[in-house]
């Protein structure tokens, strides 16, 4: 019975935690929204694709193994995709499949 309590006690304040920093910024800026705020709000989106990217590729290497070429088609699909469609969600998951089924069954 305890563990249950304990549970539900510390599911709700994490619920709770989140919600806090959902709405805060709501609270926050409820009048006027910062420059910086909006100058980051266009730019971090960017910046984290591209760190995604150097993360997702840093162990890459081209000298062993099949030298990075299912990774290679993986990136250039994705950005193909989202070059033709605008379609993130789409992009994303057909270069997961193309990657996945290079490594898997092809190489």
């Amino acid at each position: 019975m305890m563990d249950n309590m304990h549970s539900f006690l510390l599911i709700a304040v994490v619920a709770l935690v989140t919600m806090g920093i959902r709405f805060l910024p709501f609270v926050i800026f409820r009048k006027k929204t910062p420059r910086l705020v909006l100058y980051m709000g266009k730019v971090l989106p960017f910046a984290i694709m591209g760190m995604l990217v150097v993360y997702t590729l840093k162990h890459v290497s081209v000298v062993e193994g099949n030298h990075g070429i299912p990774e290679l088609i993986g990136v250039l699909l994705v950005a193909f995709l989202h070059k033709w469609k605008h379609n993130t969600l789409l992009s994303i998951v057909g270069g997961t499949i193309i990657y996945m089924l290079l490594v898997q069954v092809v190489l």
